[in-house]
Formats: structure tokens, C-alpha cells, sequence
């Protein structure tokens, strides 16, 4: 792929685009990709960073005590170009400054860094927020990627995501792209969850605490996706109905609530990095057979 920057060992190759940092490839060294392709017929992204928000906001307006900013869904991050910072074989770094075209939308000095690296057959995904202002910086962040449901060489298959706390966490339904006030009760059974289609009839199920540190998503043979999170305490699975691809999304931070304030500040998660300081979050996948 054009423009891409390719980091690789004997298990793993991924590919890395500096628009949004956004992996565009996962592949096996026996050629298999185990990530979305991007098929504009059903969803261009593949695995996008959500900054500074997640999710939407009302009106895709957010507040700054009380002045008001265009947000698109999701934040900015993604349709920005990042800086390569350092690479290596295995690794890359890309980082994203703000700049006088961001604090229009965004009034706040910041640096997130993006750090893809492999090591076996585990991609570690990680994202670093400085704050190199006077003030504190609001903010949620997310990871958004998308698998191949069906996983290779498992088409026709039961696919389920297993948590690896056993748990039964609750779950929240989007209104109108917004958090709803009701907490339902959770569709895993002793941490287990079948995957059908219809379960996203309405949107992702996002289950704002509870999901855990680790996921298992596979199917009843093959391989076996593995994931643990690091400083994510929200977890989403969102599928657009029918499209082959399930996006397994930690964040720290979600969309505004459906009838509350456009503030930043208030929406569910949101972090406040003191000045002067910086934050870690992670995501690991290791492919298992």
C-alpha cells in the first residue's frame, strides 16, 4: 500500500498508514490477514485512534466551559496526518502535535503519540498523551479495530468472544448515536457471548465497565484472537449489520449521555491530564492457533 510503513518478525507483518496512525494490515507469515480490509461498500475504517473524544457529541458539537467546538464523531485524530518519529524492523512511532488548525476546534496544546510494534505473534498498540500546557487536558481515547468475522479459514463457523473474567457485564444502548440512561442486562453468559449479527440491530454494545482487562474472539476451530488492554476500562463490539468484520473497541471515555451537556469535561470517562504530564494506553492482540 502506498505510503504505508511495513514493520514485521518471522510470525507477524502490519502495515501502518501516518494518516490517523491507522494499521491497515495483520498478517500471519503464512499470508494470512486477520484485519479488515476497509471495503468502502460497508466501512472504510479499519483500526482508526479515537481523539480526543469517543464517540459522538451532541449536535457533533462539544462544549469548553460553555463556548462551544465542531466535533466530529470519534475526534479529529483519525483524519490527521501524523509525523513518523522513529522506526525500526519491528516498531514504528508516529506522533500528533497540536497545531492552530486543532485549537480552533480544540483549544488545548497537546502530543499523542501512536506506537505499533510486534514481538512473536502479539501486536502491541500503544497511544501516549502529553500535555505540555498550563492547564489540564480533557480528553477520551479509543481504539476502534476492525477482524474479519468470519476469521480465516473459519467461514460458516459459530465466532464468540469469550471475557476473560467470566463476568456478565451491563450494557448501554446508543440513542441517536448517545449514551441512554439505562443499564441493561448483559448479553454474556458466564463471560461467553455467541456472535450474531442481530445483536447489533441497534448499534454496538458498549458495557462501560465490567468486560475486564482481556478478551478471547474466535470461532470453534482455528486460530484464536487474544486480547489484554491497558488503561481502557470501557469496552464496545460494534458490527455494521451483515459486514464481515467485528471492531473489538477499548476506550477510556465514551460518546456524550442522550439529553445531557455538550461540556467535555462531563461526558462519561472523560480523562483530566494535569499539566505537564502524559498517560498510557494499550491494546495487545496475539494470534494463537
Amino acid at each position: 500500500m502506498s505510503g504505508t510503513i511495513l514493520i514485521e518478525n518471522e510470525e507477524l507483518s502490519v502495515e501502518v498508514h501516518p494518516l490517523g496512525a491507522e494499521m491497515q494490515s495483520l498478517r500471519t507469515a503464512d499470508g494470512r490477514d486477520f484485519l479488515w480490509n476497509g471495503d468502502a461498500d460497508w466501512w472504510t475504517g479499519r483500526s482508526p485512534i479515537l481523539f480526543p473524544i469517543v464517540g459522538k457529541a451532541p449536535g457533533d458539537r462539544i462544549a469548553i466551559d460553555g463556548k462551544t467546538y465542531p466535533m466530529a464523531q470519534h475526534g479529529f485524530a483519525r483524519r490527521r496526518v501524523f509525523d513518523l518519529v522513529d522506526r525500526t524492523v519491528s516498531s514504528c512511532r508516529l506522533r500528533l502535535d497540536s497545531t492552530e488548525a486543532t485549537r480552533e476546534v480544540y483549544p488545548f496544546a497537546f502530543s499523542l503519540v501512536v506506537e505499533h510494534r510486534v514481538d512473536g505473534r502479539t501486536l502491541t498498540i500503544t497511544a501516549e498523551v502529553n500535555n505540555p500546557g498550563d492547564n489540564p487536558l480533557p480528553f477520551g481515547i479509543g481504539f476502534h479495530p476492525a477482524f474479519l468475522w468470519p476469521l480465516p479459514g473459519a467461514a460458516g463457523k459459530m465466532h464468540r468472544v469469550t471475557l476473560d473474567n467470566g463476568a456478565e457485564p451491563g450494557v448501554v444502548q446508543l440513542v441517536n448515536g448517545l449514551i441512554g440512561k439505562t443499564l441493561h442486562g448483559s448479553p454474556f453468559k458466564d463471560g461467553r457471548l455467541e456472535l450474531a449479527s442481530s445483536l447489533f440491530e441497534n448499534d454496538a454494545l458498549i458495557f462501560p465497565e465490567g468486560a475486564g482487562t482481556g478478551l478471547t474472539y474466535c470461532a470453534d476451530d482455528g486460530a484464536k484472537l487474544h486480547f489484554t488492554f491497558e488503561n481502557l476500562p470501557n469496552v464496545a463490539l460494534w458490527q455494521k449489520p451483515g459486514a464481515p468484520f467485528l471492531c473489538i473497541e477499548p476506550w477510556h471515555g465514551m460518546a456524550a449521555h442522550a439529553g445531557g451537556t455538550a461540556e467535555l469535561v462531563e461526558r462519561p470517562y472523560t480523562v483530566a491530564l494535569a499539566a505537564g504530564e502524559s498517560m498510557r494506553f494499550g491494546l495487545a492482540v496475539e494470534i494463537r492457533e
